[in-house]
């Protein structure tokens, strides 16, 4: 029983994604300990920034077929919305019964990165408008359709 090429890689995107996870989840568990607070912090989001890093420098070198490019888009649509959902509840929570200074802080960080949407928003080259999914009607076309 073998793999085909395509299933590979696949699988190779999935242990990308896989291992970027677990580095994000290092690197948070590791500035938690920094800081003297018992809890991952950040690790999702660490992971997240470096599985784009990872991706695009492979996608820049031919690396990365569009295949692995499947299995990591498959987890990102599954997991990674779950995960981040679950960590914000928590993040929620702590903010409520940890005080006003923790409320502030997560405030600050919204409104920073509110303030940053537009500058991200230039980076890189403006794309293509996406083609509509259905023609437009035009008054001829309506005529035609009643006669």
């Amino acid at each position: 029983m073998s793999l085909s090429v395509e299933k590979t890689m696949v699988i190779y995107g999935v242990a990308a994604l896989a291992v970027c996870m677990l580095a994000g989840t290092l690197v948070g568990e590791l500035i938690g300990a920094a800081v003297g607070v018992d809890a991952n912090v950040g690790g999702v989001g660490f992971a997240m920034i470096l599985l784009i890093a990872v991706t695009h420098q492979l996608r820049k070198r031919g690396k990365f077929p569009e295949a692995s490019e499947q299995g990591v888009l498959f987890w990102s649509a599954m997991y990674i919305p779950i995960v981040v959902g679950m960590a914000a509840a928590q993040n929620v929570v702590k903010a409520v019964t940890g005080g006003p200074m923790a409320i502030l802080a997560g405030l600050a960080a919204v409104a920073v990165g509110f303030a940053l949407v537009p500058a991200l928003a230039r980076i890189g080259e403006p794309g293509e408008p996406l083609e509509p999914l259905e023609p437009p009607v035009t008054p001829a076309a309506d005529e035609k359709q009643e006669a």
